[in-house]
């Protein structure tokens, strides 16, 4: 007991409430915005980082392998109308193909029709 009382003497008395935490060398308050903000600041690099050197080229590879697809597929489509004398070939008229049951309000093609690569249906009907 005069361990206890020995004890209790010697260190300094600061009376706080149970719930309250222990005062450090700063305002608890304004330390959590610091490493907030310092969390923040680390985040928008990584990403900006992220952005610069994967993303964008990873647009740059994609770009260039769509066109060079698509670029094949209209070398191959003026290929087959060079055969077929400047018009491209009929698809086979399979039953199956271009069912309507209800028609368009804007006509039988559909609203992205491009005579270039697809069948007029207007002239069928």
């Amino acid at each position: 007991m005069a361990f206890r009382l020995l004890a209790r003497r010697s260190a300094p008395i600061f009376r706080r409430f149970s719930t309250e935490a222990p005062v450090t060398s700063k305002n608890a308050y304004l330390a959590e915005m610091e490493a907030i903000e310092h969390h923040a600041h680390e985040t928008t690099e990584l990403w900006r980082k992220i952005s610069y050197y994967v993303c964008i080229p990873a647009i740059a590879t994609c770009s260039i392998w769509v066109y060079q697809v698509e670029k094949e597929h209209k070398d191959h489509l003026e290929h087959m109308r060079h055969e077929n004398d400047g018009v491209m070939p009929q698809p086979p008229a399979y039953e199956y193909l271009n069912v309507r049951r209800k028609p368009y309000p804007w006509g039988p093609n559909s609203l992205f029709f491009n005579p270039e690569v697809q069948k007029n249906l207007a002239e069928e009907a």
